[in-house]
């Protein structure tokens, strides 16, 4: 969990299933930009280690991934419509192993491509929105927080924003629609 002042966050990933939240608190990371959040990012993954890291296919998402996957030297599966766990075996080494299987549309739509990531890790992904199913909320649900320290995130900071204004639209989201004609 990326940004400034997002402590009161936790208890809501809680109750969505989550066991164990890495949170970066930062005032350089109060408004989304990429080089701060790249690097915050990219140096929780080199502590930690995962196996799996998942970002929403956002305009944020699909800036900070490809960035964050080129400095911890894995692929990335782009757009992602479908996630499984399943079982893989290495055609050189003959090993059994679990991997994350990532399929996608390819060819403009036309076929739908899986796509592993057996060398490397973490196994990276964007994930369209929809793919994955909200749980009902698990109310009293604790996780555990690990609050992780960065120091100068500051200095990763290669614009300054100045002023953000918001815009109100009075159009409805294409992917909040119930009925399309």
């Amino acid at each position: 969990l990326l940004g400034y002042q997002v402590g009161d966050l936790t208890k809501k990933l809680a109750k969505y299933g989550a066991d164990r939240v890495i949170v970066v608190d930062d005032p350089a990371l109060e408004t989304y930009m990429t080089e701060p959040y790249a690097y915050a990012m990219t140096e929780v993954i080199k502590a930690h280690k995962p196996e799996v890291v998942l970002y929403g296919a956002t305009a944020i998402g699909r800036d900070m991934a490809p960035r964050v996957s080129a400095r911890v030297h894995t692929g990335l599966t782009a757009d992602c419509t479908q996630l499984v766990i399943g079982d893989h075996t290495d055609p050189k080494t003959k090993t059994d192993y679990e991997n994350l299987q990532m399929t996608r549309p390819a060819f403009g739509g036309n076929i739908m491509a899986t796509i592993l990531c057996p060398e490397h890790r973490p196994q990276m992904a964007t994930v369209r929105p929809g793919v994955m199913q909200r749980i009902s909320p698990i109310e009293g649900a604790e996780c555990k927080v690990v609050n992780f320290e960065l120091k100068d995130i500051a200095a990763h900071k290669n614009v300054e924003i100045v002023e953000v204004i918001k815009k109100v639209s009075e159009k409805m989201d294409i992917q909040d629609a119930k009925v399309l004609v």
